[in-house]
């Protein structure tokens, strides 16, 4: 019988901070995007302008540098591409992914015994996936960061780690049986 270790990871600000020419250069190296789609994507993302309006008043107008509109159906499917090369550190860490939008589920099944192992495993993913965040332009949040672990009673009562140290924050694990 195994427990399964569930990490939901939170993002800051994610759609808010893709940055275009990252996003870009990956579309072309990673995906083959080139010609008309590129310059079309372009379009999309570089053009984006904000102004604030407050008391009556209107903000300066800015040109936008970062960012995918959330309230579009490119926009998610743009971040999802933008953050592809985290699945291929998820692999390599021996865990397993899901994402949606912004929201990015690991997990990984293991012994009840060998918890404390498998708990370090999840640790290295969780931080290797952090670098190439910070290395992106994206920020993880540890302290919206959840975990929990799911088994039946009797594994879960022969599970000793009940936290981990999890990007300078300490994290308790929830359970369910």
């Amino acid at each position: 019988m195994h427990v399964t270790k569930l990490g939901l990871l939170d993002l800051s600000a994610a759609f808010d901070c893709v940055d275009h020419d990252i996003l870009i250069h990956r579309l072309q190296r990673s995906f083959g995007f080139g010609g008309t789609v590129i310059a079309w994507i372009q379009s999309f993302l570089c053009d984006c302008t904000q102004q604030v309006s407050y008391a009556d008043g209107l903000s300066a107008i800015i040109q936008l540098a970062f960012g995918v509109p959330q309230g579009s159906v490119l926009g998610p499917l743009l971040f999802l591409l933008y953050t592809a090369e985290l699945f291929y550190i998820i692999t390599q860490a021996g865990l397993i992914g899901h994402s949606y939008a912004n929201d990015t589920q690991l997990y990984i099944s293991a012994p009840a015994s060998s918890a404390s192992a498998t708990a370090q495993q999840f640790v290295a993913c969780v931080e290797a996936i952090d670098a190439w965040m910070r290395s992106n332009r994206l920020t993880m949040n540890a302290d919206k960061t959840q975990l929990i672990w799911l088994g039946t009673k009797q594994q879960l009562d022969k599970l000793s780690v009940i936290e981990l140290s999890l990007l300078f924050a300490k994290v308790t694990f929830s359970t369910a049986s």
